[in-house]
């Protein structure tokens, strides 16, 4: 199975050592993926927040956008100054947003995460 002359490497066979390497071409999203999520109101109505981008972004400018684009309302909601603000829309729009968002190049179609039913 294996020679007894060749020897293995158990660093760089390792499964669960990570090289920082393989992470080089990424783009920072806030050092994490961007959230978008919908819950479930009364009835039939849905939110969908949107989480993890870039504190440099503006996010009064992109809401602007959103609720443009989707013809739905929305708010922005900040809950600490350190931590990420969220913007909620009205509407199961999580595909939308999704398109939206790699559309404008705000974050890479791998680091965008969708979550609900």
């Amino acid at each position: 199975m294996f020679d007894n002359n060749q020897q293995l490497d158990f660093q760089k066979d390792d499964p669960l050592v990570v090289d920082d390497n393989i992470f080089l071409g990424a783009p920072e999203v806030n050092g994490d993926y961007v959230h978008i999520r919908v819950q479930k109101r009364n009835g039939e109505k849905c939110l969908t927040t949107v989480e993890g981008l870039k504190k440099e972004l503006s996010y009064e400018n992109i809401l602007k956008q959103f609720k443009k684009e989707f013809g739905c309302n929305g708010n922005i909601v900040t809950q600490d100054k350190e931590v990420s603000r969220v913007i909620q829309l009205q509407g199961d729009q999580r595909r939308n947003i999704r398109y939206f968002i790699v559309k404008a190049g705000v974050a890479d179609r791998d680091y965008i995460k969708l979550h609900g039913f």
